[in-house]
């Protein structure tokens, strides 16, 4: 979500000012008669709408970006160094003098920005940059007393330090070229793995390719004039192809010095002779990617053998332990004649995650005016967005897609549900993010090979059909339509809705449609979350507001996504709460137990979810307003299904827990964690332990093998202030169970500030802002209020301007929306309206996690 702020407030003002000193001629006058005043209509009565916005305790903001209404405390030095928390989500922006939007930096420069704060052998540091294609920005690591430790020198969108061990450290970020917003994370030891350890390569040696002016040896002259100017030879490759160039080792430091100004002051910090030879590399082939003569430069890595190959961003995918999807991949992944279809906004089939994972889809947008691809129903799903507003929902069919088939296994990204299955775009939610239910209906046709307005359907039909949407109003035909989708055998699952009521909302609420609830990282329901009487599961869905896990970022459900820059979209990962995305959790499930029962029937599937045999029993016993049957449960919905079909998968059982870490940060005492046998058979937990007296855990509802909830007690008082790490081991008959518990004790640094915050009032109609409030927050506590608002439909979203680029919720800036960021709530203002309260965070738009070798961006 991107959004202009409210720039014509000011020329709104001046108006109102003309107005009141009268305007219009005077003197004269007219013979001409009057015509009689019109009557004057009544007055409209207008009103206010108040709330509050609030950031958790693990949220932090860069104390000198360019927002000139912010307050600039300088942090451009070791000296005056900003204390932050740990785990820490940090906004920040740094830019070189003159680049930039206008602001507090651009004229002089913000090159630098370090921080202080308490670290742990093993965590990780984590920089994502923003603006990767049109800046580079790095990261260094001090010693409390200013010794350069370590850096991450990449030219792309992340940068990552591994810390070796406890102590006071100084994190520096600093710009090598233009502006940009960042995002600095650190989260728990041994959780953090957002990409592999730091990539070795040959030093002093690059992989180089030329553009094609260069490339031919008749342009030798001025190849050769290059690799004097930068000090290399070439060893191999050639014309049409990669060369291995080394570099002059014995004049590097000059050269290197010469190309690249004030960095030579902190190469000149670096004494160990081999971490000198990495940086002077980087920096050599940093300045090769910015010659226009050079298409691609990268490190010659070294390679070897891999015996599992790892999507990259799994370990931060929280929500699928909660359910026990790695244990019932154990069993099956999915199948590749398992098909799900998302009906939503369409996909990005560019998506490198979504690689090979499509069938043909189909849009089914009749406005073409919504539809924002110049036609009406055609057979192309692609998701163009909303180039005139980039703030609208789009890509949302490409992270909910994600989240059930992105390709598992394939060392980039995030991992998919059900990877092994297929998925099936359809759209049907135009630029703005709705659509109707007509065109709804449509996609349903076709998805299960019924008679439709395209006049085609599918080659093969959907085993399972995902709507992460919704609205009011019942309709008899539709429940027929869906009745006939269920006795051809199709599952349908739909999201309860994010307005944090009982109403009922369809198509979720139709006879044989599961609807799914959401719950955040603790398996609690939501503040958003949709209740009542039709809610069938509970899936994670997120709360953006929390690091439960400590994994240094906001406790979304990470998925393929992508964002506009000009008419370039970048194929990217984002955290994102809602039931839409706990939906696609839902449909990825059921996937699974397609691909081991592929007869199996919803009229079955109804029948194990009743007897508590594809879930774990939440709230009140047995079903509920809240989680209906409970969480979903991947591995027991997979035994269950294998089961139906007259299999009985050998006996494995297993002890899990529903988290590796827990996040106490700077003021949790308790926190819970689920103790649960994820395989067939038999086990007890036979003893619990804490590797620290301070930790303590506590039996809440377990049964008699031990498996159940339990309360995890962290006694601040014995603590000084600091960060503090331990272990609870589980043990059970059959296995142990390590969970990380991570404790923030006083000190200054501590979170619960995402900069200021401009709070708009939307109207989606005319698809702009017509109000703004500025709120500079109190004790992680951001009020506003709207006076003399005329009556109508509004939307609330509030987000931080870092870079002052007049936009608000851009990558590495706080973004929130009432009531999720996802569906915004449409508030009729028909009254005053007062406790209108939601969160804002930071925008984590995850790399694309390309290496220092994918090339220069062309």
């Amino acid at each position: 979500m991107r959004i202009k702020r409210y720039t014509r407030l000011l020329a709104l003002f001046t108006a109102l000012a003309l107005a009141a000193c009268g305007g219009g001629g005077g003197g004269g006058g007219s013979d001409t008669p009057s015509e009689p005043e019109p009557p004057t209509p009544p007055p409209v009565e207008n009103f206010q709408l108040t709330g509050t916005i609030t950031a958790s305790d693990s949220q932090a903001v860069d104390s000198d970006t360019n927002d000139p209404t912010r307050v600039v405390l300088a942090n451009d030095t070791a000296a005056t160094a900003q204390a932050i928390g740990n785990p820490v989500t940090l906004g920040g922006y740094i830019n070189q003098a003159g680049t930039g939007a206008t602001g507090r930096s651009r004229g002089p420069g913000d090159l630098d920005d370090f921080f202080v704060v308490d670290l742990l052998a093993g965590q990780r540091i984590t920089m994502l940059v923003a603006d990767f294609e049109d800046a580079d920005a790095d990261l260094y690591l001090y010693d409390e007393n200013g010794s350069l430790l370590d850096f991450s020198l990449d030219t792309d969108d992340v940068e990552i330090i591994t810390v070796e061990a406890d102590g006071r450290y100084i994190v520096r970020a600093a710009i090598f070229f233009g502006a940009t917003n960042y995002i600095l994370a650190i989260g728990a030891p041994n959780v953090t793995e957002t990409v592999a350890a730091r990539a070795e390569f040959v030093p002093y040696e690059a992989v180089v390719t030329y553009e094609d002016t260069l490339a031919a040896n008749s342009a030798g002259t001025a190849r050769a004039a290059l690799e004097q100017r930068m000090g290399l030879t070439q060893r191999a490759g050639g014309p049409g192809r990669d060369r291995r160039m080394s570099m002059r080792r014995d004049d590097a430091p000059v050269l290197a010095s010469a190309r690249l100004g004030r960095m030579a002051a902190i190469r000149d910090e670096i004494t160990d002779p081999d971490l000198r030879a990495r940086w002077e590399t980087l920096q050599t082939i940093k300045a090769l990617r910015r010659d226009p003569a050079v298409r691609y430069a990268a490190p010659n890595y070294i390679v070897r053998a891999q015996a599992t190959p790892n999507d990259e961003a799994y370990p931060v995918q929280w929500h699928y332990p909660l359910i026990g999807l790695p244990d019932a991949w154990d069993t099956t992944t999915g199948d590749p004649n398992v098909i799900v279809a998302v009906i939503d906004t369409g996909i990005l089939s560019g998506h490198p995650d979504l690689a090979g994972q499509l069938v043909q889809g189909y849009d089914f947008i009749s406005d073409p005016a919504n539809a924002g691809d110049g036609n009406g129903l055609d057979a192309n799903p692609e998701d163009p967005g909303d180039q005139a507003n980039p703030g609208s929902e789009a890509y949302h069919g490409t992270h909910v897609l994600g989240t059930v088939v992105a390709r598992g296994n394939n060392q980039i990204g995030v991992v998919g549900s059900a990877f092994t299955s297929r998925g099936m775009p359809l759209r049907a939610l135009g630029i703005d993010g709705g659509g109707t239910s007509y065109d709804v209906e449509q996609a349903v046709r076709y998805a299960a090979g019924l008679p439709n307005d395209s006049g085609t359907v599918p080659a093969q039909t959907a085993d399972v059909i995902n709507m992460s949407l919704g609205g009011p109003g019942f309709s008899e035909a539709s429940q027929q339509l869906y009745n006939q989708v269920r006795q051809a055998g199709i599952l349908v699952v739909a999201a309860a809705g994010n307005e944090a009521t009982t109403d009922l909302g369809y198509p979720a609420s139709y006879n044989g449609v599961i609807s799914v609830s959401a719950v955040d990282g603790q398996r609690r329901l939501t503040s958003y979350s949709n209740t009542g009487s039709r809610v069938d599961v509970a899936a994670p869905g997120g709360d953006t507001r929390q690091d439960f896990n400590g994994d240094g970022y906001p406790d979304g459900v990470l998925s393929t996504d992508g964002s506009r820059n000009g008419n370039r979209v970048n194929f990217v990962y984002r955290f994102l709460n809602g039931t839409s995305m706990a939906t696609p959790h839902v449909a990825g499930v059921l996937a699974l137990m397609k691909s081991v029962n592929p007869a199996l029937t919803p009229d079955e599937v109804d029948v194990l979810l009743e007897q508590g045999r594809l879930t774990d029993d939440l709230g009140p016993s047995g079903r509920d307003d809240f989680y209906g049957h409970g969480l979903i449960n991947a591995q027991l919905a997979v035994i269950a299904a294998a089961e139906a079909a007259g299999s009985s998968p050998l006996d494995d059982p297993r002890l899990v827990a529903s988290s590796n870490s827990l996040n106490f940060g700077v003021a949790g005492e308790s926190l819970q964690v689920g103790l649960r046998n994820r395989g067939k058979g038999e086990l007890a937990v036979t003893n619990i332990t804490t590797s620290e007296p301070w930790l303590s855990v506590t039996p809440l509802d377990v049964d008699g093998a031990g498996l159940g909830e339990y309360e995890v007690n962290v006694d601040r008082a014995t603590l000084p202030n600091g960060i503090y790490s331990a272990q609870i081991n589980a043990q059970s008959s059959v296995n142990e169970v390590v969970i990380v518990a991570l404790v923030s004790v006083g000190g200054s640094g501590a979170g619960s500030d995402v900069g200021v915050l401009y709070v708009l009032l939307y109207d989606p109609v005319a698809d702009e802002p017509v109000a703004e409030f500025q709120s500079s927050g109190n004790n992680a506590v951001y009020p506003f209020q709207f006076f003399d608002i005329p009556p109508g439909q509004y939307e609330i979203i509030a987000g931080s301007d870092a870079d002052n680029d007049l936009f608000i919720c851009d990558a590495g800036e706080s973004c929130g929306s009432y009531l999720t960021i996802d569906r915004p709530v449409l508030i009729t203002l028909d009254r005053d309206m007062a406790n209108l309260d939601f969160a804002a965070e930071f925008q984590v738009t995850a790399p694309t996690f390309s290496s220092l070798g994918a090339g220069k961006a062309q």
